[in-house]
Formats: structure tokens, C-alpha cells, sequence
């Protein structure tokens, strides 16, 4: 659970980070996403990768659901939700394996809020 989080917390934040610098162009927003992704690491890195098992991953296939973006404001706000979502699962998880990460993951949950709220206000929602 922890590996698969992680992953999907810095993808959801690549997703937005590329689409503030490669799509509007906003350095300030791309910057706080870059630290901001900087931040979801956990050390070592080794046992995650021997958890690891993406083959038999049984939600693996696509699902529809995830089909379902009109534009890039859907993917923004998917890929917002994902981080907020996988922050959260991590947590929660580390509240009772290493208390000083959980607090970092609930400072970039909270971040994720913020820069939302700020992101997809400015689009002209």
C-alpha cells in the first residue's frame, strides 16, 4: 500500500506539474509543485521495490471511470484528487509506523488543497 501511494501521490502531482509549466506556462504554480513532489519520499527506497508486485495488481486493467476526461480541467482535478486521495492513505499509514512522516504527508495534503483551490480558481473554474 505504501509503494502503490506513493507512486500515485508524485504521479498526481507530475500530471499537474507538467500541465502548469508545459500547458499555461506558470512558473510559480510548476516551481510549488516541483518542491512539493520533492517532499513524498520515503527512505530506503529498497523494501517498497521488494513489495512491489504491479503484475498481479488486480485493479491494474484500466477502468472506465478513469476513462472520463473532457479536458485538461478533468485531468487537473483527477490528478489533484489522486494526491490528495494517496496523501491521505499514507498518512493514515504512518501514524502508526513513523509519526514525523505522517505529519509530512498531511502537510502535502493540505498543500495539494491549497494549490487547487488557487489552480483551478485562476482557470476561471
Amino acid at each position: 500500500m505504501v509503494d502503490a501511494n506513493l507512486n500515485r501521490l508524485k504521479e498526481g502531482i507530475r500530471v499537474i506539474e507538467d500541465i502548469a509549466r508545459y500547458v499555461h506556462n506558470d512558473k510559480n504554480l510548476s516551481t510549488s509543485l516541483k518542491k512539493l513532489r520533492h517532499q513524498c519520499r520515503i527512505e530506503p527506497l529498497e523494501p517498497l521495490l521488494v513489495s512491489r508486485d504491479s503484475v498481479n495488481d488486480v485493479l491494474r486493467p484500466t477502468m472506465q471511470s478513469e476513462m472520463n476526461r473532457t479536458d485538461l480541467r478533468s485531468i487537473l482535478v483527477a490528478n489533484y484528487k489522486r494526491g490528495q486521495e494517496s496523501s491521505r492513505v499514507l498518512e493514515e499509514l504512518y501514524k502508526i509506523i513513523e509519526p514525523e512522516l505522517s505529519e509530512i504527508f498531511k502537510q502535502i495534503r493540505y498543500e495539494l488543497y491549497t494549490l487547487e483551490k488557487e489552480n483551478l480558481l485562476g482557470l476561471g473554474n
